[in-house]
């Protein structure tokens, strides 16, 4: 399927500025998450752009720096963890999303999201179900909230180097939940989120010689 197309018929119906928008990050047990909004320039094609999950590390740093290059505007936003906590999940990702389009210098015509609805958005919207893998748009989004994400993950592995941030970024794999059963959570951990929460965990003692619980 050609992934320009849907962006291309939304510009025949007289739409000039389309922001794609998509978060990464829903899942893990730590870190934040992280949303993107690109505006890509019109007639603009980026081979090999598509899903992010489906893009190799390696070639979603080279489509990163594309993307960014060969786009009119972009933006990022993030949610902590502590907030996602504090107020869930899915309400983190639409203010992570608001976000990022509120750090658009360009003011879209048309917001087009994987399937995420905005409630207070102002500007009009379409949630499109797996809509990295029907509107280059998103599917350019979702690979810049990917990489930045990770590129955020990998600065807390430098913090918290025991709990190897910069091979899972936050995942719930065995090496994770493992690391997190031995030394408890560190301050980047969503408390909330299973695999977190329901361990009796020690507090962790961090190389710095803080403590976190």
């Amino acid at each position: 399927m050609d992934l320009y197309e849907y962006d291309a018929s939304l510009r025949g119906e007289g739409v000039s500025f389309i922001a794609g928008v998509d978060e990464a990050g829903r899942g893990p047990l730590a870190g934040p998450v992280v949303a993107a909004a690109v505006i890509l320039r019109e007639g603009c094609r980026i081979d090999r752009v598509r899903d992010s999950k489906k893009v190799p590390l390696r070639e979603r740093e080279i489509l990163f720096d594309e993307i960014l290059l060969n786009s009119l505007d972009w933006g990022i936003g993030l949610v902590d963890a502590g907030e996602i906590d504090r107020i869930n999940i899915l309400q983190a990702t639409r203010i992570a999303m608001h976000s990022a389009i509120q750090a658009l210098s360009i003011m879209p015509d048309l917001v087009i999201t994987d399937a995420v609805k905005l409630p207070s958005l102002a500007v009009r919207q379409i949630p499109i179900i797996k809509g990295d893998a029907q509107s280059a748009s998103i599917a350019a989004s979702s690979i810049v909230a990917k990489v930045a994400r990770d590129r955020i993950m990998d600065l807390y592995h430098g913090i918290f180097p025991c709990y190897g941030f910069s091979r899972h970024r936050g995942y719930g794999t065995r090496l994770h939940l493992d690391t997190i059963k031995k030394y408890g959570p560190c301050p980047i951990h969503r408390k909330s989120f299973r695999g977190v929460m329901d361990l009796s965990l020690p507090l962790v003692e961090m190389k710095t010689g803080g403590r976190y619980g």
